[in-house]
């Protein structure tokens, strides 16, 4: 479930119930080599480019998208992980739940940073990772891949990458996984 999802709902006290299966896995899996050849295209190959997976549903899915690169490419593409917890906007309204380590491959100075997450949806998680990254050096540039845009941003932000465009109802909920996109509801119980 995407950050919004999980805000929404009590700890412990939703489920998420599936209406539609929107990606199978054979679906999500060619779009993370589409995007991966996208990327590869866009930056001329892959020196000086690090993936960075958003915790934790990007993390993942930035693991297989490496995979692919450096399949393609036959050169290492460093891979990182990024909490932003402790960057979000909203720290006051709600509580600060680390998800995971972040961890950096290496000094993003000079580097092309793409971002990997799973759901696009406000753009706030993008924000908060972009005021994160600052505390890693300062990247030549970030791009941002993500599987699924649901639209309804709230902030200026677009994808480069994107594996499905997606419109939604603002409550609707996607589950993005390596088995597939799902379209459901969160019922609270």
């Amino acid at each position: 479930m995407a950050e919004r999802e999980r805000r929404l709902v009590p700890r412990g006290r939703g489920v998420f119930v599936p209406r539609a299966e929107v990606m199978s896995a054979s679906d999500v899996r060619r779009a993370l080599v589409r995007m991966a050849h996208e990327v590869v295209e866009h930056n001329r190959g892959v020196p000086d480019l690090v993936l960075v997976g958003l915790q934790t549903g990007g993390v993942p899915l930035a693991e297989q998208m490496v995979v692919v690169l450096e399949e393609m490419e036959q050169e290492p593409v460093p891979l990182g992980t990024l909490d932003v917890a402790f960057y979000r906007d909203d720290v006051g309204i709600r509580p600060v739940v680390p998800q995971a380590p972040t961890s950096m491959p290496c000094d993003l100075a000079g580097k092309v940073v793409v971002l990997v997450d799973d759901v696009l949806f406000t753009g706030r998680t993008v924000r908060a990772a972009l005021n994160a990254l600052g505390d890693y050096g300062r990247p030549r540039a970030v791009q941002l891949a993500v599987v699924v845009d649901r639209g309804h941003r709230e902030l200026p932000i677009r994808p480069d990458f994107v594996g499905k465009n997606l419109p939604t109802r603002r409550d609707e909920m996607v589950d993005v996984s390596e088995d597939g996109v799902t379209l459901g509801d969160v019922v609270i119980r």
